[in-house]
């Protein structure tokens, strides 16, 4: 056999997997990318022309919200996509970070911009110790915001109406540590490491009826270990959810 073909079939560092098994499975979420987010985007680009009625009134009432519906249902499951996508590109070191010096602030500010509607829809308040003055994380830039817009998300999605979630930021040493709590109800500590699994969710009463397919903190946790970072739960059932992550200093 030639020298290059045996090293192509020799584990990896990746817990024993060949080359070649990275290659299929990176070939295979390209495939997926492609194959499932092109129909996607027709089907959110219509749907969008159809609810706008942007070439003129579509008759009766009925088919302005059928096509919202299907916009919104569309979101939903394009969402879902590239979260399955985001999961197995972690998993197999797929998915190139570059950590360099990140502002908090400015992270911050980026995230709640882009949750307004959801923490207005709720009545939450989100409050940022010392915003303004927050250090430097040795991060990668996209990683930084999917972490903090995960974990954001879910201290709103699980504040009671009119809630609040604080957050706030401590200088470790060489490591920042972010800590956002929520007062919602809370989940069972032995729950916590089944919630860190991928389409897990937990089980109490708010949690049941939350829309996802639990991907959000299993997504999360990869996303701070890429990092060279960590993440942490703690929780009791009536006294909400703590995250802390845990990212080296910038």
């Amino acid at each position: 056999m030639p020298q290059a073909a045996h090293s192509r079939a020799t584990p990896n560092a990746q817990g024993g997997r060949t080359a070649v098994e990275d290659e299929r499975r990176n070939s295979f979420l390209r495939m997926v990318s492609h194959e499932l987010r092109t129909p996607l985007n027709s089907i959110l680009g219509f749907s969008e022309i159809l609810s706008s009625e942007l070439y003129g009134p579509l008759g009766a009432p009925q088919y302005k919200e059928y096509a919202e519906i299907i916009r919104g249902s569309g979101q939903k499951l394009l969402r879902l996509v590239n979260q399955v996508v985001e999961m197995t590109r972690l998993e197999v070191h797929a998915l190139p970070l570059e950590p360099r010096p990140e502002p908090l602030d400015s992270a911050i500010d980026d995230v709640l911009a882009g949750l307004r509607d959801e923490i207005a829809a709720r009545s939450v308040t989100v409050t940022v110790a010392r915003r303004g003055e927050l250090p430097l994380v040795l991060a990668d830039e996209r990683g930084l915001r999917t972490v903090l817009f995960n974990l954001i998300q879910n201290a709103v999605c699980f504040s009671p109406e009119g809630g609040r979630v604080r957050l706030r930021v401590e200088q470790l040493a060489d490591q920042v540590e972010i800590v956002i709590a929520d007062r919602g109800e809370g989940v069972d500590p032995a729950d916590l490491p089944r919630l860190m699994g991928p389409f897990e969710q937990g089980e109490n009463a708010l949690t049941r009826h939350r829309e996802g397919a639990g991907l959000g903190l299993p997504i999360t946790d990869l996303t701070c270990k890429a990092m060279n970072g960590s993440l942490r739960l703690t929780s009791r059932l009536g006294h909400g959810l703590i995250a802390r992550v845990r990212l080296p200093a910038g």
